[in-house]
């Protein structure tokens, strides 16, 4: 029956109750029915043919009064019988069927309010769901299976939060402690090659370093965001996917020009909710990513728009070929294909930033391989349309 009623636990419970009352009533009424019928057969059966004497009194005294018993054969007895029988199973089947109706729909309302404090649990965990540790139950109820289903989900979602306090408060410390060195580092090689007296050797040896440094502080600014992204709790915007493509194009558009490359971009409304930043980062390492690893005479495609999955951000790009199978290594943490272009010059976390990001919203990434070359990334998010669209 659960197969066919679905997953509603409040149909389920006024089904389940509403068919024992039926069933019971029924029972009842059955037994009812042969109960009077053996009452009334035997009631029939004691009508004999007498004439019977009775007295009466007056004032003159005690006169004799004759009342005439009736003799009823078989088969009158048996139409009788019968008559009564269809007429009490009639009337008590529609009796119990309308105290069964009104019974289920008592059944339905009393349901609804037992499995109220349920409800109120689901709206919450859907909240949580949707990035928003700082709400609670705080069920308003009597002490019970619900009550203490409620607290304790309360108490977990305590240490969920302060898990993430922690999580966040480690992140930004990390950060300060891994970029201070850094920026002293850079600090320091551009004085020396800024002097007056610095040796041609010294300041390409400066130029490495720097170029070392940058590589590293991208290095963690990467591992930042991968982190954030995987543990991102925080309010979500109304964000245009079209028009966060467009600012990265235009930031990054020199990039492709040096390389060299084409860029095309067919950009409809893609409405979501998320993080700004994050979201941004997403598409700039969609974008970077299609213009690094590609080849010096490609191109570079975005577009953006919606479908029945949601809104979504495609780029796609020339390259060398990919494999299917090798997909799946391109979205993991530090793991690049050796013989693909530009593999070297990346740190292998372009595209595991991308999906982690586009999972704390509710949505995925993934990718295939285009035949001649290159790659076409699609990560989807969930559409938000503007109220009373």
């Amino acid at each position: 029956m659960r197969r066919f009623l679905g997953g509603n636990l409040r149909l389920q419970l006024t089904v389940f109750f509403g068919l024992m009352f039926f069933v019971a009533g029924t029972a009842v009424l059955a037994g009812a029915v042969v109960l009077v019928h053996h009452s009334m057969e035997y009631s029939l059966e004691q009508a004999i043919p007498s004439d019977v004497l009775t007295c009466s009194q007056d004032g003159r005294g005690e006169l004799p009064r004759r009342r005439m018993a009736f003799t009823i054969d078989g088969a009158s007895r048996q139409v009788i019988l019968a008559s009564m029988d269809h007429n009490l199973a009639v009337k008590g089947g529609l009796t119990v069927l309308a105290v069964g109706v009104v019974s289920a729909t008592l059944g339905w309302l009393v349901a609804g309010r037992l499995l109220r404090p349920l409800g109120r649990i689901t709206a919450t965990a859907e909240r949580i769901a949707g990035r928003t540790l700082h709400r609670r139950i705080d069920l308003d109820e009597p002490p019970g299976e619900v009550k203490r289903l409620a607290d304790s989900f309360d108490s977990m979602l305590d240490r969920l939060d302060q898990a993430f306090a922690s999580q966040d408060r480690f992140i930004a410390n990390a950060a300060h402690e891994l970029k201070t060195p850094l920026a002293v580092g850079r600090t320091l090689v551009e004085v020396a090659m800024g002097r007056r007296d610095a040796p041609p050797a010294l300041v390409r040896l400066g130029e490495n370093l720097l170029e070392v440094n940058h590589r590293h502080e991208r290095l963690i600014d990467a591992l930042l965001t991968l982190a954030r992204a995987e543990s991102a709790t925080g309010d979500r915007m109304p964000v245009d996917l079209a028009d966060v493509a467009r600012t990265v194009l235009r930031n990054t558009g020199h990039l492709a020009q040096a390389q060299g490359l084409r860029v095309g971009a067919e950009l409809c409304a893609a409405p979501v909710a998320g993080d700004p930043v994050l979201l941004e980062q997403l598409v700039r390492n969609l974008v970077e990513n299609a213009v690094k690893y590609n080849r010096p005479d490609g191109w570079v495609g975005v577009r953006t728009g919606t479908s029945a999955a949601g809104s979504r951000i495609t780029v796609s790009n020339t390259g060398s070929v990919i494999a299917a199978h090798e997909i799946p290594v391109l979205f993991e943490p530090f793991r690049r294909l050796v013989d693909r272009v530009g593999s070297a010059r990346g740190s292998g976390l372009g595209l595991s930033i991308v999906r982690a990001v586009a999972r704390s919203h509710d949505g995925d990434a993934d990718a295939r391989p285009r035949p001649e070359g290159g790659l076409d990334v699609v990560a989807t998010l969930p559409a938000r349309y503007p109220a009373g669209t």
